[in-house]
């Protein structure tokens, strides 16, 4: 297909600049395969060897380097929080038991991160959603598989929200999440509601939605 498109454009290259017939490419810190997207073993290595931290800087360089790869690990947020409020200003640094408990747990979850689903076709899309009074959580998933998590805290005001617009706000957010693939595959999906720690199969009132 490359190699006639080229044709078809009157385009050439030299093959001795490009590697072509590769199962795995390496691509903005990622291994892009038939099987999907998942962590370069590079950075898994780095994370894994990670020295103790003693100062802010290093604590900001581990959390930069994992916080890139948020959407493999679910509950990403949750598990990181102890470690954000030290890093936080006018915050004295104290290396507390939690915060270790939260290093390792980080470490576990990035070595051992999935392969994520690269969608194809428009249907079979499901978008698993969770609000609490802690933060908004969702899960993309495409024939079974994850494309990607996503978790972010709740703002101040929205610690004062019902049930039902903690909710809403829950479907908002996970529907900006994956506004880029859903407008480029114009896909049809269901919205599933997460109830207590495990996902419901009872499909919320909106389904089925068609986007873009």
């Amino acid at each position: 297909m490359v190699l006639q498109t080229l044709r078809e454009h009157q385009m050439y290259a030299k093959f001795s600049k490009y590697e072509i017939w590769l199962k795995s490419i390496s691509f903005l810190r990622h291994i892009v395969s038939e099987m999907g997207t998942e962590v370069d073993p590079k950075k898994v290595e780095i994370v894994a060897d990670w020295p103790w931290m003693t100062t802010m800087t290093e604590i900001k360089s581990f959390l930069g380097l994992v916080g890139y790869y948020r959407r493999f690990v679910l509950d990403f947020y949750k598990i990181v929080a102890p470690i954000t409020r030290i890093s936080q200003k006018n915050k004295k640094f104290k290396w507390s038991n939690q915060c270790e408990e939260c290093f390792q747990k980080l470490n576990e979850c990035i070595i051992s991160a999935l392969v994520l689903a690269l969608p194809s076709g428009n249907e079979d899309f499901s978008i698993y959603y969770d609000a609490s009074k802690v933060g908004l959580g969702c899960v993309l998933m495409y024939n079974g598989r994850v494309i990607s998590y996503a978790l972010r805290q709740l703002k101040k005001h929205e610690a004062n929200y019902p049930t039902h617009d903690l909710e809403m706000a829950a479907v908002v957010f996970s529907l900006r999440c994956g506004d880029t693939i859903y407008m480029e595959l114009n896909m049809k999906f269901s919205l599933i509601i997460r109830v207590s720690s495990t996902f419901s199969t009872r499909k919320n009132e909106i389904s089925n939605i068609e986007y873009g």
